[in-house]
Parts: C-alpha cells; structure tokens; sequence
C-alpha cells in the first residue's frame, strides 16, 4: 500500500496523548462491560488474565498517573511531520494518519450517498495506560473503541504485539485492516447497532458486532484506492493482493479460537467467544473486501456466520 505524494493530510483526526505520561494498572472496565469495543481487546483480556498476567482493575483508573483529566493533547509534532501522502510514505506515524484520514473519508461519502451525514472521531495515541469514557484502559487490552466517547484508542506498540506475540506477518496494511475494523465500530455507534452487541458465545451479538466491523474493514479496503480526498485525488494509490493477504494472516491470528488454543493453554471455551473463530473473521472481512457493499455486512440478519 502506498500513499499519493502529493495528498494533503489532516492530522486533526488524530490526537497524539503519547506525551502525557501512562503507567501501570489496569482498565478492566473497557474490556469487562466498559463498552469498549476492539479487535482483540476482551480476547487478550480473558487470556492474561487467565495466565495470571494482569488484575482486574474497578476503572477508577488508579495506577495510571498523568493520564485522564490530565492528559493532553499534542499534535505539534505530528502537524509539523505530517503533511502530504509523502512523508506518510516514509514516516509510519504519518502512515497511520493517512489511513485514518482514508477510512473516514470513505464513510463520510458513504453516508451521504445513503442521506444520512457521518460524524468523524479521532484516533488517539496512547502510551501504556489511558482513561476513556468506558473506563480504564492500558496496552494489553489491544486496540479499541469507545462508543461512550466515540473515539478510537491504539497504542502502536500493538503492531509489534500482533508479529512478537501472535505470529503476525505485519505490515502496514495489517495495521489500515485493524484501524478500519475499529472505525467499523464507530460507524455501528452511529448506526445505532452497538448496543446488540451483548453476550458471549458463538452465535452472540458480541461475536456478530465484531464480524460486522472484520467486513465494513474489508468495506474500506474495497474502495481504499478510489476513495478521493478534498483534493479530488484518492489519498491511497493501490491495495495490493499481498496487502490483503497481510490483512487475512491477521484475522486468522485473532479470533477467538486461535487465540484461546495458542495463547491461552490449548483450550478453547466456546462459550467465551466474543470475536468469532479465525474462519470467520477472514470469511466476513473477505465478504467486504470482495462486494464493497455495506449491506452485504449484515451478521445480525443471518444465521450462517461461517
């Protein structure tokens, strides 16, 4: 994947927290009935907390000093660094600004071609530990977003996370994939559909909130080389075969079932899913990519989720 040179970036859909300090502690509100809502964050979640690598926190957020109330916003740096499609081709901060600009800008268009106007929400870097209006949060958790504050949270250390830990290939497609399943989530918080999200199991409105998100990715990636910008120009000039492939290799490393096998002792409890097995996740993100159609991306309406 690679960016036009010559496209303008907006970093104020970013908001750059890095500098704010973090910690430790943990957010288990996000993760346990917060409302956050990630590509694998409740996954890891019960995994380490299964290991015994981290405590259940009661979201007071304590243990995570200079981050909450007092957090703030800098985005100098990344406004000085950020300006076209060039420096995104070779500054991964930059990077991740161009897909976040991409991926709104598709679902701007898409829901004014439907008669309905999209409401755009940030992406904000944390380091370590972050206060959210779902509650507390640190790294383990993955990347996620809150329907109560309509933001979407990421550490980018998790990219290392997803090669180190689960085997990843990476890339920076893999990244565009998890960043378009969270803005996937936003959309369902306009759309009103989060709130079926709820429960555990194979057939639950967790698992199905989560496919629906893995589609509305591949949604974005249909369109991500023709989605134009302000400029009139599409900010992404080509998604290639191997971009995809990265973003499948992905979505077979976080669903519920892998994860549980691989990293959580070798037992798979179905009845804790809240992702979608690996299968399902690379069927529904494939379903996206391949129709381009929102309305394709309809789990909750069928009772074959693959």
């Amino acid at each position: 994947m690679r960016f036009d040179d010559d496209a303008g970036l907006d970093t104020s859909e970013v908001q750059d927290l890095r500098g704010s300090g973090g910690g430790g502690g943990i957010g288990g509100r996000v993760a346990l009935g917060g409302g956050g809502l990630g590509v694998v964050g409740v996954i890891i979640y019960f995994v380490l907390s299964q290991l015994g690598g981290v405590s259940i926190g009661d979201g007071s957020g304590s243990g995570l000093g200079g981050v909450g109330s007092g957090q703030q916003v800098d985005n100098s740096k990344l406004a000085s660094e950020c300006k076209t499609g060039a420096d995104a081709n070779k500054n991964h901060d930059c990077a991740i600004v161009a897909i976040v600009n991409s991926v709104q800008d598709y679902w701007t268009q898409q829901f004014a071609r439907s008669g309905s106007t999209y409401q755009s929400a940030p992406t904000k870097f944390f380091n370590g530990g972050v206060r959210t209006g779902c509650g507390s949060a640190t790294s383990d958790t993955g990347p996620f977003y809150c329907p109560a504050d309509s933001d979407v949270y990421i550490d980018l250390t998790f990219f290392d996370e997803l090669k180190t830990r689960f085997g990843a290939q990476g890339g920076l497609f893999t990244e565009a994939y998890v960043l378009a399943h969270e803005y996937g989530h936003h959309v369902q918080n306009l759309l009103g559909t989060s709130k079926k999200g709820t429960g555990t199991g194979p057939t639950s409105g967790s698992v199905r909130l989560e496919l629906q998100a893995d589609c509305y990715a591949g949604v974005w990636a249909n369109h991500a080389s023709t989605t134009p910008t302000e400029s009139g120009k599409p900010l992404i000039t080509d998604v290639t075969q191997d971009d995809i492939a990265s973003a499948l290799d992905t979505a077979s490393r976080i669903g519920d079932d892998y994860i549980q096998e691989k990293l959580g002792g070798g037992q798979v409890d179905r009845s804790k899913f809240t992702h979608g097995t690996s299968a399902q996740r690379k069927k529904w993100f494939t379903t996206g990519f391949q129709t381009g159609d929102p309305a394709r991306c309809d789990t909750f309406g069928t009772s074959s989720l693959g």
